[in-house]
């Protein structure tokens, strides 16, 4: 990639991981990886963070189904049951990956956890479209998408879950692309550096995700947060 990077637009170039049949020791070590960077960098905070504003004023007495869209190796789901073990909710947890070998994985890291279970689904399918959950949560998923096929996509979510979307995502800017470029020093797994660096070209300016929330004709909150992410909730308007 060139060296001055522009980020005016959303980049639609291929991660390498979008290859559902991307499989063995590099997927494990790159999941292991992503989830350490997530940690560092605090990303996992955020999409908890939302989590706990989203259900500030909901019953405990009430068992929440939460799916997490492209859950990966699962880290999320179990940092959100420890959450709700710790604060006595009752959650049923469910990670949605669309390549199978990912949610082996997810399943083998989480064999501790009785809340939680993950399903092999492609989220265009009819097979997800039958799924009933209350809340959605989604980090470093949707940048994946066009924005069109996002409205397209979001809005019979929305509708469907009854106390909304949680979403952490990147926000597309140059500081962020040569602040990640510097840590891919320290990193010698080439597919979390190859799309590490697409993945901040596919992110999001605040301008777009109004755009998105309008079109949704969703209630929404975008707050920036640390290291370049968005935290984006949305409700539906009776909410």
């Amino acid at each position: 990639m060139s060296l001055l990077v522009s980020t005016k637009y959303r980049s639609e170039a291929e991660e390498i991981m979008d290859d559902l049949d991307y499989n063995g020791p590099i997927l494990h070590d790159a999941l292991d990886k992503l989830a350490k960077i997530n940690q560092w960098l605090g990303g996992n905070i955020v999409t908890v963070n939302g989590l706990k504003k989203t259900l500030k004023n909901h019953s405990k007495n009430e068992a929440i189904t939460i799916v997490d869209l492209g859950c990966g190796g699962g880290d999320i789901l179990r940092e959100v049951s420890l959450f709700g073990k710790k604060n006595g909710y009752q959650f049923h947890l469910i990670g949605i990956d669309a390549n199978q070998h990912t949610v082996d994985y997810a399943n083998t890291l989480s064999e501790a956890y009785d809340n939680i279970e993950f399903k092999a689904i492609d989220i265009f399918s009819e097979e997800f479209k039958s799924l009933n959950y209350d809340l959605v949560l989604t980090t470093l998923f949707l940048h994946h998408f066009k924005n069109d096929e996002l409205v397209s996509f979001l809005k019979p979510v929305l509708e469907k879950s009854k106390l909304g979307i949680v979403v952490n995502d990147l926000h597309r800017h140059k500081l962020a692309y040569y602040l990640f470029k510097l840590l891919c020093t320290t990193i010698t797994n080439k597919t979390i550096i190859e799309d590490g660096l697409t993945s901040v070209l596919r992110g999001f300016k605040r301008k777009e995700l109004k755009s998105i929330s309008e079109k949704l004709e969703a209630n929404y909150h975008i707050q920036w947060k640390w290291a370049f992410r968005f935290q984006w909730i949305l409700k539906q308007k009776n909410i």
